[in-house]
């Protein structure tokens, strides 16, 4: 193995964790109501199609649903939830990944732990990696509903 290629497969990696760490902070601001913070790790042009409310396309149309609805479905909910098991592969300056997650449905008629899923695509802009699609399925797999 060269050095150049020794420093693609470090870059990589590091890309990864960085990718990751930016992942679990959008969740942590999510979670604690910090809506414009978690907006700061989307792109220009990010696309979310987030469990049944189907695309929305946009920054400026993904702050208005995450200031309308995600925000007050956190915080009228209460309910927490994490993420786990990343699967990250990064290509020079855009990645994609998929993550489990599992939420506590506390208010639900139906309380217990719900298993979802996390399908993104990442993009580097101006040396930070962001979101530039971002999807959330709950329940999944499917034969969970």
């Amino acid at each position: 193995m060269t050095l150049e290629e020794l420093e693609k497969r470090v870059r990589a990696l590091e890309d990864a964790e960085e990718i990751k760490t930016m992942h679990r902070e959008y969740l942590f601001f999510i979670q604690n109501l910090e809506i414009d913070k978690a907006l700061d790790c989307f792109a220009e042009n990010i696309v979310t199609d987030v469990a049944n409310y189907g695309v929305i396309k946009g920054k400026k149309e993904v702050s208005k649903f995450f200031h309308d609805v995600i925000r007050n479905n956190v915080f009228t909910s209460k309910d927490g939830h994490f993420t786990g098991q990343p699967v990250v592969s990064v290509e020079g300056d855009k990645a994609k990944g998929h993550w489990m997650f599992y939420r506590f449905l506390e208010k639900s008629t139906s309380k217990g732990w719900i298993q979802g899923r996390y399908d993104c695509e990442y993009i580097k802009e101006n040396g930070k990696w962001k979101f530039s699609f971002l999807k959330m399925k709950r329940p999944w797999p499917a034969f969970f509903q």
